[in-house]
């Protein structure tokens, strides 16, 4: 739960957007020391607890697999909300959302895969899981 004071989406909409429940979520973690800074800045701010740090114990393979099957919802989403009234930088991260979902996404998920089959980060080189 977040207050959707939207400080995620105004400071930090390359990673944080609105969701359609009106609460913040993260969609793209942080991959360099300035994005990690910011977002744990925000999530510092946010007095609901709304940002949590919970992920490795809710999702499984088996789960983001079935997400990734199925992103298809997320297009469909982000299609509908493009459609209504939201602020720029509201818009920006839905856009970013929908870039990331054709690029980058599934490397991330294949390394995050790799991390909750095996509980370490993969080596350079590696193989990494299929989605």
């Amino acid at each position: 739960m977040t207050d959707g004071g939207l400080n995620g989406p105004y400071y930090l909409p390359e990673h944080v957007l609105l969701s359609d429940l009106n609460q913040e979520c993260v969609f793209r973690q942080p991959a360099n020391v300035r994005e990690v800074t910011a977002l744990i800045e925000i999530a510092w701010g946010e007095p609901m607890g709304g940002y949590a740090w919970d992920g490795d114990q809710r999702w499984t393979p088996e789960s983001v697999r079935d997400w990734w099957a199925d992103r298809g919802f997320v297009r469909t989403w982000i299609a509908a909300e493009l459609a209504d009234e939201h602020s720029a930088n509201e818009r920006e991260a839905l856009h970013t959302y929908a870039a990331y979902l054709d690029n980058g996404m599934e490397r991330y998920l294949r390394g995050y895969l790799f991390w909750l089959i095996e509980r370490t980060e993969p080596r350079l080189g590696e193989l990494l899981p299929d989605l």
